[in-house]
């Protein structure tokens, strides 16, 4: 098999295990929370903002450079999946639809500072697990 081929499996087993695992993690905090606001979506791009953060402090320090396979897996397939812009889009344009013009503004406001924070938080945290520097 070749490296196209191979890569292209990674990220179709990453992807079949991203997208399960967003509408699982998305439909229990909504079902929880409530749906007036997007918890779920938020919650799901934070937390893969955190867990990109780490794999790329790991790629940054040699953990998982070596390992095309894992990125290809874990970020192209598992998180390109799991984290969604696209329903981020559609809950915010709904929301202004809905005159609901503070939600939307503060689904922006919320998603973009907690997802810079998480990749952040991320990062610092696998450098330090790592020993590299952040």
């Amino acid at each position: 098999m070749n490296d196209f081929l191979r890569g292209l499996l990674w990220v179709v087993l990453g992807s079949a295990i991203g997208g399960p695992a967003r509408y699982f993690i998305s439909g229990l905090i909504g079902r929880h929370i409530g749906e007036t606001f997007p918890w779920g979506t938020v919650a799901v791009n934070v937390s893969g903002a955190f867990v990109i953060g780490l794999l790329a402090a790991s790629a940054v320090v040699g953990a998982i450079s070596p390992m095309p396979a894992a990125w290809q897996f874990a970020v192209t397939g598992f998180l390109g999946s799991y984290t969604t812009v696209s329903s981020f889009s559609l809950q915010t344009l709904a929301l202004v639809r809905d005159g609901q013009f503070l939600s939307a503004s503060g689904n922006v406001v919320l998603s973009l500072l907690l997802c810079l924070s998480a990749v952040a938080l991320g990062y610092a945290a696998g450098s330090a697990m790592l020993g590299g520097s952040a």
